[in-house]
């Protein structure tokens, strides 16, 4: 059975008009608009909309303990903690790779949002850690439930579905959706609400398995993935490492909008939407929305962070 979501933020986000970005990228000013999840509560971002439902399931199933999973530098994880807090919940995230303290980012807010966070060097070994975390927890007597990496699930991209309805009151005309996709859940709810044709997702390398991710969700969803559009050609070197057009997409939109993007999705999803006005699959007069999706404070745990800090100081 479905659960009411829990509200965990204020909804409609807002739509904003970038005519100066908008002009930047070849397009007419009047045909960019961008979709400010990344307003939203729990320190901005797109997850906390799909933590409305995964939380709601846990809550109804008498959780005292989310855990979840993700990269050191993980939003996802972050909100999580956020949600916990505000739920009076504890929460513990289990995130693989290298920590470094000298670049905090989410790191930093999840302490002060008294999380426990368990680092594995090796991102493989996170699935093995998580049932560890689970197993000792159920020993102390707790209850935990643990949120899928992302909070991509079909319960969670029902939060997109949501979504896709405020952009069909707010936007009924946009031809494009623009999105990064990390592990799927935002690009399939986008998707299954507004259709496959519409809306343009750009991968930034989270996952192996993007295209199988998103399909698999729209069909659970009780949509058509049928025409998906799914652009691989902003990846770089990997996740998380930044291309010189995400480089470029991040100042530009910093300069022209004072919009602030992070270089792991972002950063990546503007650069998509560049290169599609570029070879024509987005061409002047068609209204197009970019989805923000927050994520600004991992922007601090990346090495882009350092080089900015470079520019500004380097003697004139």
């Amino acid at each position: 059975m479905t659960v009411a979501p829990l509200r965990l933020s204020s909804w409609p986000t807002p739509l904003d008009p970038a005519p100066r970005l908008s002009a930047a990228l070849g397009l007419r000013p009047s045909d960019l608009r961008v979709k400010r999840d990344d307003l939203t509560d729990l320190g901005g971002g797109n997850k906390v909309r799909k933590l409305e439902h995964t939380v709601a399931e846990a809550v109804r199933d008498g959780a005292t303990v989310l855990v979840t999973s993700g990269g050191v530098q993980s939003n996802h994880a972050r909100m999580t903690a956020a949600a916990a807090a505000r739920l009076g919940l504890r929460a513990v995230l289990v995130l693989g790779g290298a920590a470094d303290p000298a670049r905090p980012g989410n790191l930093a807010l999840e302490a002060a949002l008294g999380a426990r966070v368990v680092v594995v060097p090796d991102p493989a070994d996170v699935d093995g850690r998580v049932a560890e975390v689970v197993a000792g927890l159920r020993a102390d007597g707790e209850v935990p439930a643990v949120l899928p990496l992302g909070g991509s699930s079909v319960t969670g991209a029902r939060g997109y579905l949501a979504c896709a309805e405020e952009l069909d009151e707010q936007a009924p005309g946009a031809r494009h959706v623009v999105v990064a996709v990390g592990s799927g859940g935002t690009m399939a709810g986008l998707v299954a609400g507004l259709g496959a044709g519409r809306v343009l997702g750009v991968d930034t390398g989270a996952v192996a398995d993007p295209a199988e991710r998103v399909s698999a969700l729209v069909s659970a969803l009780g949509g058509s993935a049928d025409g998906l559009r799914l652009r691989r050609d902003q990846l770089g070197d990997g996740y998380g490492v930044l291309t010189g057009a995400a480089g470029t997409a991040l100042r530009t939109a910093a300069r022209t909008e004072g919009l602030l993007l992070d270089p792991v999705y972002t950063a990546k999803a503007l650069a998509g939407l560049a290169a599609a006005v570029a070879d024509g699959s987005i061409r002047p007069g068609e209204p197009t929305v970019f989805v923000h999706t927050g994520g600004l404070p991992g922007l601090f745990g990346h090495p882009l962070a350092t080089e900015l800090a470079a520019e500004v100081l380097a003697p004139s």
